[in-house]
């Protein structure tokens, strides 16, 4: 009997940890879940005591400061979180010889430009969470000679909070609203970001990857289609301009990933972001 192989989560209780947790997953797959409360990833012990004790095959790390605003005032705790956490989390795994996949972000990226980003662009990252997550990054590089990184974007689901759970909210209870225009990017559903990750840490395919749902979109288009696939016709939606929408933290005007790492080693791309809303909101009716 083949040994199942045993995938630990870190931020199980986050948008795509719980995701990851409630998948189903062929009998030779196991899949154990760990939020903040079974493991603090800023303590390099307890990192090294749970992991040690689990001993899994592989890691998904999805354990981030993720508070994109706030962490514009408190880039201390985002850098303990995103950069040191990861620290430990690549530690643990180099030290169990797990393989680690770690979750990155668009913010990496600046924005100015206006042709999808590949996998080997320059980085430049204009936000404290941009740069934390890229200090993740760097962690992980520096301390493991194979590593899977996963940059992902505009990330919602079924669980915990998103853009389109709050746009729906807000349909509901006003006549207008106003949403961002000029920011581009790509919408990514966490079911099948999800199962990507299970299918890709399963490969030896080691490397850096983007993986959103495929397709691009304004946040202004991305909300009416949420509105119009929900049938809700009592709000009027007006674009407008991140000028118009100031917020602390900078977001990349054009935030577009080419997905070459996944053409070129055979993964299938991920199902254009309107379908994968379509599925999103059916499932949570």
């Amino acid at each position: 009997m083949t040994a199942k192989m045993k995938i630990v989560i870190t931020g199980a209780n986050g948008q795509l940890g719980q995701e990851l947790v409630q998948l189903s997953l062929s009998p030779n797959l196991q899949i154990i879940g760990l939020g903040r409360d079974k493991l603090d990833i800023t303590d390099l012990e307890q990192c090294y005591d749970v992991v040690g004790s689990l001993l899994p095959d592989v890691i998904i790390h999805c354990a981030a400061y993720t508070a994109v605003d706030k962490a514009e005032s408190e880039p201390d705790e985002a850098f303990r979180i995103n950069g040191e956490g990861t620290h430990n989390i690549a530690m643990a795994a180099k030290k169990s010889g797990a393989k680690l996949c770690y979750i990155s972000t668009d913010y990496v990226f600046d924005g100015s430009g206006n042709t999808p980003y590949e996998e080997n662009d320059p980085v430049n990252p204009q936000s404290v969470y941009g740069k934390s997550k890229l200090a993740g990054e760097q962690e992980v590089r520096n301390l493991l000679e194979a590593y899977y990184i996963v940059r992902t974007s505009w990330v919602f689901g079924k669980y915990g909070n998103n853009f389109v759970k709050t746009i729906l909210k807000l349909a509901g209870e006003r006549d207008e609203l106003k949403v961002v225009s000029d920011q581009i990017g790509s919408p990514t559903y966490t079911l099948d970001l999800a199962n990507f990750l299970i299918e890709l840490v399963q490969t030896e395919k080691y490397g850096t990857y983007h993986a959103s749902n495929s397709g691009t979109c304004s946040w202004f288009d991305f909300a009416l289609a949420a509105v119009q696939e929900s049938q809700i016709t009592s709000v009027k939606l007006t674009p407008c301009t991140t000028a118009e929408f100031p917020r602390p933290a900078a977001r990349p005007a054009f935030s577009v990933m080419r997905h070459t790492a996944m053409e070129r080693v055979g993964f299938s791309d991920l199902r254009h972001w309107r379908e994968a809303l379509i599925h999103f909101i059916n499932d949570s009716k």
